[in-house]
C-alpha cells in the first residue's frame, strides 16, 4: 500500500493534520492508542473508517523511516 492510500494531508480536513485517507481519523490517534496500551483490534473498533490494512501499513511506514535498511 503507497503512503496516498494510508495518509492524506487537507487544509479542509482537521487544518492539514495527517490523517487516515478517506477518514477524518487523525494518525497521531494511532499511535496515541498504542501508546496508552491500547491493541490494534480494539483501535480499528473504535475507529472503524480505518482499515486494517491502512493501520499496519501505517505503523510499516513509521517502521521503516525509523530503522530503513541498510
Amino acid at each position: 500500500m503507497n503512503i496516498q492510500q494510508v495518509i492524506n494531508i487537507d487544509t479542509d480536513i482537521l487544518g492539514g493534520q495527517p490523517v487516515f485517507t478517506g477518514t477524518r481519523v487523525p494518525v497521531e490517534s494511532l499511535f496515541d492508542h498504542l501508546e496508552a496500551g491500547v491493541s490494534l483490534d480494539d483501535f480499528l473498533d473504535d475507529f472503524p473508517s480505518v482499515s486494517k490494512e491502512q493501520a499496519v501499513s501505517l505503523l510499516d511506514i513509521a517502521n521503516d523511516s525509523l530503522f530503513p535498511i541498510s
